[in-house]
């Protein structure tokens, strides 16, 4: 079994009102205690992170990233992402906030560039599209074996990345208004030039070579900005899978990891032996995932066999069929097949988003996601974990 670890972002918010708040630079300290006594140095860097943190600041003050540490399974995995949700909580209560895993701002309110050097220089160069990003994604890395491992299981998952989409979709409400997505954040995200679905790269140097010239277009500017969908990770030998809203539910969160790693085993095997990548162009996969974004579980996806129109709930299950045969070797069919069964009946995120609109409007919903967010092991229960404890998501290894 591959290891895998999870990037979440999560709003900061207040509790009463549902407005955001900036207070990422003051929970940060108490969470990652800097290496020396001046706090202020913690901004000398894009991902401030102290020897074994699990938390790093984002693009904005108002939201701040948590990280897990290599897992074998669900139910550890579960169990880090609840115990770092609620270690940002405690920090956010500390100053009069709390933390909300909502892929979007329900409510509309200015946004505050987190000072980092780096961060000041996207603000110039890229004006209106810095000034209003602020959405929150559930970043999966799985283990590779190798960088070719990796562009190969990227070149076999790109047809089915868009139903992650749907099946997370978490950010139905934007700066005050109802966008009539279900996951706007996927939107909003894509006005990144180096953002959204990638070619068929064939090989590890035709992926590095395309890599290098987007660079030297001059339109990013580092690597640090290709913002694939699926993208090899600079500080880990993992894939990262970036296509989904973070989720209300951490057990959500866990179910779509799991998915995820399957995928990867699933496209590694075929890799092995010897099966090519489904010749889908570029341009279908971003009507697919435009659709998932849109319509999420309550209409229709496009199937990622045959791209043509099927009901959501059929081609989330198609899904699950297709990596069957790795869940049920690793035991875990039963878990994820009773997971998306779970999301199909009870909604997503947006859709449990727009009851509490419904009856109390936009501060209802925020209320309602911060006590989901919240949800889990009561304070203080610290998490068991595989992790080599030098980085909070390497080495990952293969089981």
């Amino acid at each position: 079994m591959r290891t895998f670890g999870v990037e979440e972002e999560l709003l900061i918010v207040d509790p009463e009102s549902g407005m955001l708040l900036a207070l990422a630079d003051l929970m940060l300290p108490s969470l990652v205690p800097p290496k020396e006594p001046d706090a202020a140095r913690i901004h000398a860097t894009e991902k401030p992170v102290h020897e074994g943190a699990d938390f790093s600041y984002e693009l904005k003050l108002e939201q701040i990233e948590t990280q897990t540490h290599p897992c074998l399974d669900y139910t550890e995995l579960l169990r880090q992402l609840r115990r770092g949700r609620d270690l940002a909580d405690q920090a956010a209560r500390a100053h009069g906030g709390r933390v909300a895993a909502l892929a979007t701002s329900p409510q509309g309110s200015a946004t505050h560039l987190t000072p980092n050097p780096r961060y000041m220089t996207m603000q110039q160069r890229f004006g209106l599209t810095v000034r209003n990003q602020l959405t929150c994604g559930l970043h999966v890395h799985t283990f590779v074996q190798s960088p070719e491992e990796g562009v190969a299981v990227m070149d076999r998952i790109r047809d089915k990345l868009a139903v992650l989409i749907a099946l997370s979709a978490n950010s139905p409400f934007w700066n005050g208004a109802e966008t009539g997505f279900e996951s706007y954040r996927t939107q909003a995200w894509n006005r990144w030039p180096g953002s959204g679905p990638t070619m068929i790269f064939g090989s590890l140097p035709v992926y590095r070579r395309v890599v290098t010239r987007l660079v030297q277009s001059g339109v990013l500017m580092d690597e640090g900005m290709v913002y694939f969908d699926a993208r090899l990770c600079r500080q880990h030998p993992t894939v990262e899978i970036r296509v989904a809203d973070v989720c209300l539910r951490a057990e959500d969160a866990a179910l779509i990891a799991v998915l995820v790693r399957a995928l990867v085993e699933s496209a590694a095997r075929e890799w092995d032996e010897g099966v090519d990548p489904a010749p889908v162009p570029t341009l279908l996969l971003r009507m697919a995932a435009w659709q998932a974004s849109n319509c999420g579980l309550r209409g229709e996806l496009l199937d990622f066999g045959t791209f043509t129109p099927a009901p959501a709930a059929d081609v989330a299950r198609a899904l699950v069929d297709f990596v069957a045969p790795v869940l049920e070797e690793q035991g875990e069919l039963e878990l994820v097949r009773a997971g998306v069964e779970r999301i199909l009946a009870e909604g997503t995120g947006s859709q449990l988003q727009r009851g509490p609109f419904r009856a109390g409007g936009l501060p209802a919903v925020v209320e309602r996601a911060i006590e989901l967010t919240a949800q889990g092991p009561a304070r203080g229960t610290a998490p068991k974990g595989r992790a080599d404890e030098g980085s909070p998501l390497g080495p990952v290894r293969r089981g």
